[in-house]
């Protein structure tokens, strides 16, 4: 690495300026350690556990996942020739975080080839898109592919209820609609196998969920949507030769690792991931597999996936951009969008991706610089201690919703503008409270918004231009992210990680709801129960939380917090 001008290596390009010294020491500690050998022999000693803590070893086996699922294509090509010839016309892969995200980056970027059988992603409690998705298509023509490592994952498992009693009032075998991928032993296979479930794909108990993308959870689906598995496969299995056998500093992936977590010690440690539109559920994967894999200890690095790119001066000093380069795509808003930061000296990464089959690489590459980025900062990637507590808070709310038929109800703390606030406010006007609330703000904190909302292109939008005008105003990092989709992810960096946060849940009225077979509860109640089961646990942590219920018209809602932002301008600290 040349100090003061890029180090390019392989297909990524570090723009590092003023912190190369930082990071060559931190290589020239790795060279000189023996870091690759004890990498890929997997001593847990790397991230401060006992060699063979099982914690780690057990958790290492997506390394080569990519030359097992290769045998395994043959299998899969079997099962997707048996499910077109059945006359299924759509798949909907349900389930969660790690279980769905690498779907749906498959599905928006490789399955639209219109060669192979649709999937759609459900991963969401929201009554609206439920029935979106039931609506969707003929259910006794649709897939359901239940998806859940530990086989007792509470959305998942509600779907599988739901849409289980919707098709069996349409056929007498209800189960040759459904397919499970599970772990092992769960309770998951159990239940496929007591309903006859077409199909349970065993998956490997020594990969977590955000590391099992090119698992059958990743490759299941994309055997049914006809992507060439075999390519696939191989960009990942190219991106292991590249990087083994050799020394950190020659190999990409552990050079990318060892730069997020030696910024991260020097408190850049906000990931902030710029892609074109046509690999914008790449963002999401990337946030999901970086928030629950280091946001742990007090420690993390903050990804900020889906943000309208700024400039250098509505930015803190505590960013890296990782710029995500479509090779042939017309990107030339991003590309000078990237220059003006690179002239104002904040660190970059920019990666050349050739073509959409390079998904594959990229998985693998941050799956391998995540776990290396964890070991910089002294944590262990594959644990995720955080989101089960927030899962057993939400679970001991539903049991009272079963004692009780109902949640407890809440008298709001304040309300402005028709809007309903839930927590420590204070202001006379909707532009107090939001200001108030976000204008306490440290160099280093971030502002988050958890949008327990319907998503819908327009209130995403919406969304964008509140998450913008928040950044603008205070500096800070803000993200955003739908519940409960987020809770499988930055959920982790939200209650484990650095407690800088500014939490902003919304939430909204609910219109037509969904009654879960056998159960005194809604598919509303449940989401209900996972907002108030986030904030409990936020609260617990210490974070900073406050609840603002927007109604019965959410995208009014969102528009009026933005307008009342604009209306008082803050002086940004960051």
């Amino acid at each position: 690495m040349n100090e003061g001008s890029p180090f390019t290596i392989g297909d990524q390009m570090l723009i590092m300026s003023e912190h190369e010294q930082a990071i060559r020491s931190r290589l020239g500690h790795m060279d000189s350690s023996g870091f690759e050998t004890r990498f890929w022999e997997k001593d847990g000693r790397l991230w401060l556990r006992e060699e063979n803590d099982p914690a780690v070893t057990g958790a290492m086996g997506w390394i080569k996942i990519a030359e097992t699922m290769k045998q395994r294509i043959p299998e899969l090509q079997k099962f997707a020739a048996e499910i077109k010839a059945a006359g299924f016309e759509r798949a909907v892969l349900a389930g969660m975080g790690g279980s769905s995200l690498a779907p749906l980056v498959l599905s928006e970027t490789l399955g639209k080839n219109g060669k192979g059988i649709p999937v759609e992603v459900l991963d969401s409690t929201d009554p609206a898109t439920v029935l979106r998705i039931q609506r969707g298509g003929l259910l006794e023509k649709t897939l359901f592919i239940i998806a859940s490592k530990s086989g007792t994952t509470a959305e998942p498992t509600a779907y599988d209820e739901y849409f289980y009693d919707q098709v069996s009032k349409l056929k007498p075998n209800p189960g040759e609609n459904f397919v499970a991928i599970t772990d092992p032993g769960t309770e998951l296979e159990k239940t496929a196998a007591a309903r006859g479930f077409r199909r349970t794909f065993q998956n490997f108990a020594d990969i977590g969920g955000r590391f099992s993308a090119l698992t059958y959870f990743g490759m299941v689906p994309a055997a049914l949507m006809d992507i060439d598995l075999d390519k696939l496969l191989e960009r990942a299995i190219d991106v292991i030769n590249e990087n083994s056998g050799k020394k950190p500093s020659e190999s990409p992936a552990m050079v990318l690792g060892a730069t997020l977590g030696a910024l991260a010690e020097l408190k850049i440690d906000k990931c902030t991931f710029w892609v074109p539109e046509s690999l914008a559920s790449v963002g999401l994967w990337l946030e999901q597999l970086i928030a629950e894999s280091t946001g742990k200890e007090g420690k993390g690095i903050l990804p900020v996936a889906g943000e309208m790119p700024g400039t250098p001066s509505e930015y803190g000093s505590d960013r890296v951009f990782a710029y995500l380069r479509p090779h042939g795509e017309d990107c030339t808003y991003l590309d000078a969008r990237i220059a003006t930061l690179r002239d104002a000296g904040e660190p970059i990464v920019w990666i050349t991706i050739n073509d959409t089959y390079d998904i594959a690489r990229e998985f693998m590459r941050w799956e391998l610089a995540t776990a290396v980025a964890g070991s910089v900062i002294g944590i262990n990637p594959f644990d995720q201690p955080n989101v089960q507590e927030a899962k057993d808070v939400t679970k001991a709310l539903i049991a009272q919703v079963e004692k009780d038929g109902a949640l407890p109800v809440a008298k709001p703390d304040a309300e402005a503008d028709g809007l309903k606030f839930f927590g420590a406010v204070t202001g006379d006007s909707l532009a107090e409270m939001v200001c108030n609330f976000v204008g306490d703000e440290k160099p280093g904190d971030f502002v988050t918004i958890q949008a327990y909302l319907t998503e819908s292109k327009e209130m995403t939008e919406a969304l964008d231009k509140l998450q913008c005008c928040l950044r603008d105003s205070t500096k800070l990092a803000t993200t955003k992210g739908y519940g409960p989709r987020f809770l499988h992810s930055t959920g982790q960096f939200h209650k484990g990680g650095p407690n800088g946060g500014h939490f902003i849940q919304l939430t909204q009225d609910i219109g037509e709801d969904v009654q879960l077979p056998g159960r005194r509860y809604t598919f509303g109640t449940f989401r209900d129960a996972q907002v108030l089961g986030d904030n409990e646990t936020l609260v617990k942590h210490g974070r900073r939380v406050i609840r603002i219920h927007l109604g019965r018209d959410p995208l009014n809602g969102v528009k009026k917090l933005t307008q009342a932002l604009e209306s008082k301008p803050m002086v940004a600290h960051a």
